[in-house]
């Protein structure tokens, strides 16, 4: 079956929207006390990827990654980083980071979102409001 382009640019501008929701989400979503739950799952899940898939993949695998840069070589696109975050920086903002300090910087912040989610879901007493 031969993919149209249309069907690949549309997978594309997905993944660009879910993927940075889903970054977002992870780094942000513990702000807001109805999405906690939420937040401690698909911080979990990310984080499981990164290191149980990573075993296999690669430590920092991200399936959401892999399908993605897919789609962008299917449409030509080459040279991909091997990190989405330096992706969105190239792609945004037309600049890319060292990759060392990519990856530490993403490990750094998802590390303290991960913290403060265990916090707020299992530690924080909740108030009698």
């Amino acid at each position: 079956m031969v993919e149209s382009e249309f069907l690949l640019k549309i997978g594309d501008y997905f993944f660009l929207i879910f993927h940075t929701a889903l970054v977002l989400f992870n780094l942000f979503a513990w702000l807001h006390k109805p999405l906690l739950k939420w937040h401690f799952f698909t911080i979990v899940i990310t984080f499981a990827s990164w290191g149980i898939l990573g075993i296999w993949y690669g430590l920092g695998y991200c399936p959401l990654t892999d399908w993605h840069f897919e789609i962008l070589r299917k449409l030509g696109e080459s040279d991909l980083p091997n990190s989405y975050i330096n992706y969105l920086f190239q792609r945004i903002f037309s600049f890319s980071l060292p990759s060392d300090m990519v990856d530490a910087l993403t490990l750094g912040f998802s590390l303290v979102a991960l913290g403060i989610s265990i916090y707020l879901n299992f530690f924080k007493k909740k108030s009698k409001t």
